[in-house]
């Protein structure tokens, strides 16, 4: 790195409308950590960044020492290890702990189907918002009147990522349908709790902001959705942007977490939501990579997807509420389901059997034994093969 991106401060490199980044974005507003939000069209990231990463990707965060961490995990991991988080993102109890993490996978990857069905199939809404927001985001440099054109064309690319998880004319009033029973769910929760677990928001208050606001919670269609029908959802999505603990609803309430390790009736739906509509795509999704792994058999360090640094392996099929849905297997989403296994290997017996009891009344088993025969680790800011 070089003298120009020094700073006492943290630099973040994101977009308001990148899902990912708002987990980022979220969590440093939460810690009351000095940044500078930084478009990825500016020449630092141009020549200092991607050149370093290797890829074109965000969210990106540059410590005041220049180190470089990228993903919105490894950002806020970056931070933990340091004891820098004033409200500390990982529960210190067991089922707390596992049941966060499952959040957190749940919203960052089993959201991501809604998030890209309202995004980009509701155009009448959407798209002049949208355009205009990539525009801005992504063509600063570009005249207003040019940047239309060149927006639309990324968009292009994006419908098609769509399609690639799942996105299709046959599986959205699926997708609609499910979405609207996990609104109500969150809903409920939200209007019982602040945050998941209590008065503090955890990873997987985190990791649900990813898709519930920068797509869910933004564009004009599904933000209309969630204000005319789950308002309490909408007051956490506002409640996570806000550097204080914004309790005004709950009188008397800290920002301490649910007393006794315990897990709130209405999570524990969330939970068995977890299991009905994201489970079946995780159990296709190992057992397509375990396939892949011995018929490819990649050399241990050896980069996901190559020297492209493609984030894709394949596609799996799996059913999902009556529909088959072909869906791209990314090993990044093995390094999230890693993680909650990792976090339960850790326990003691004691903690295992607690957790092992929530798993089982939410329909939840399987995710401790659905395993990847090989690890995928995260070095570099790149994901490899362990």
């Amino acid at each position: 790195m070089t003298d120009k991106l020094m700073s006492d401060r943290f630099k973040l490199f994101t977009w308001s409308v990148s899902l990912y980044s708002g987990k980022a974005r979220a969590y440093l507003i939460k810690q009351h950590i000095d940044f500078d939000d930084i478009s990825p069209a500016s020449l630092e990231y141009g020549a200092e960044i991607r050149p370093a990463i290797g890829r074109w990707i965000i969210p990106v965060m540059v410590t005041p020492d220049n180190e470089i961490v990228q993903d919105g995990t490894d950002i806020i991991d970056w931070f933990e290890t340091q004891n820098m988080a004033r409200l500390p993102a990982y529960p210190r109890t067991p089922r707390h702990l596992i049941a966060s993490l499952i959040m957190e996978m749940f919203g960052g990857e089993g959201l991501l189907r809604p998030a890209m069905h309202y995004r980009w199939n509701f155009d009448e809404d959407n798209l002049d918002f949208i355009l205009q927001q990539f525009g801005l985001f992504a063509l600063p440099q570009v005249p207003v009147d040019q940047r239309h054109d060149m927006a639309l064309h990324a968009a292009s690319r994006m419908r098609k990522a769509a399609v690639a998880f799942g996105v299709t004319p046959e599986t959205a009033p699926e997708i609609e349908a499910a979405y609207h029973e996990t609104m109500a769910e969150l809903d409920a929760h939200f209007a019982a709790h602040p945050y998941l677990l209590g008065g503090a928001p955890t990873i997987g208050d985190y990791g649900l902001f990813a898709s519930l606001y920068a797509h869910l919670g933004r564009d004009p269609h599904p933000l209309r959705l969630m204000q005319n029908n789950a308002q309490m959802l909408f007051r956490w999505t506002e409640r996570m942007r806000n550097p204080s603990s914004d309790l005004v609803e709950f009188t008397g309430h800290d920002e301490s977490l649910v007393v006794d390790d315990a897990i709130p009736d209405t999570l524990k739906v969330l939970l068995r939501r977890v299991a009905s509509d994201y489970l079946p795509e995780i159990s296709s999704m190992v057992a397509f990579t375990n396939a892949w792994l011995t018929e490819n058999m990649p050399e241990k360090g050896a980069l996901v997807g190559g020297v492209n640094l493609g984030r894709g392996i394949g596609t799996c099929n799996f059913d999902w509420r009556g529909q088959n849905i072909s869906a791209v297997v990314m090993p990044y989403r093995i390094f999230m389901l890693q993680r909650i296994q990792d976090a339960f290997d850790k326990l003691d017996d004691e903690g295992r059997s607690a957790v092992d009891t929530l798993l089982h009344d939410t329909g939840l088993g399987a995710i401790m034994t659905t395993r990847c025969t090989r690890r995928v680790a995260r070095r570099d800011n790149r994901e490899i093969w362990d």
